[in-house]
């Protein structure tokens, strides 16, 4: 019977390799959407020289510029969510990773010891992800009618309190590292 056990809790133990495939798929989806951004930036070096041939192009330009910019920077900070999630599973679930510990040129926000703090990273990711989407369909928007400037104003007070509410997180964690 204790054999039996030992085997039983083995398995369940290894099962959390499964969690591997989740790790490579949001890895490569990163590395998808660093492409997907990258492109929607080439797009807009491409169309440059066409731009300045009348103010007509320009300003057909100007806002398909905006729209492919905020489009990559959107790209961008949605595959560095599926980047800290893929590393964060990776470490909580298969095994440190050496090379985050040995790291001494770049900052540890790859680093993730707990769930707690893969949560909390990716929250303050995915605020920046809502943040630029929010900015990108504000661009789009007529403001023609006042209900649309109210709705506007509201959706960048929300922003505000957010941002607020997300310092205001990060400067009581310094403060207790302070006092430890």
């Amino acid at each position: 019977m204790k054999t039996i056990e030992r085997i039983v809790e083995w398995l369940l133990w290894e099962s959390r390799l499964i969690i591997i495939f989740a790790v490579i798929s949001s890895v490569l989806a990163a590395f998808v959407l660093v492409g997907i951004g990258t492109y929607d930036i080439l797009v807009v070096l491409k169309h440059i020289p066409h731009a300045f041939i009348s103010a007509e192009s320009f300003e057909k330009y100007h806002g398909e510029a905006i729209t492919h910019i905020i489009s990559a920077i959107d790209a961008y900070l949605i595959s560095t969510v599926l980047l800290i999630f893929g590393l964060g599973l990776y470490e909580l679930f298969i095994s440190r990773i050496d090379y985050i510990e040995q790291e001494t040129k770049s900052s540890r926000i790859l680093e993730v010891h707990t769930l707690d703090q893969l949560k909390e990273k990716l929250a303050k990711v995915i605020i920046m992800v809502l943040i630029v989407t929010f900015f990108k369909h504000a661009v789009d928007l007529s403001y023609g009618d006042v209900k649309n400037l109210l709705f506007l104003s509201i959706g960048i007070a929300l922003i505000a309190v957010s941002v607020y509410f997300m310092g205001k997180g990060h400067s009581i964690e310094e403060n207790e590292k302070n006092l430890h």
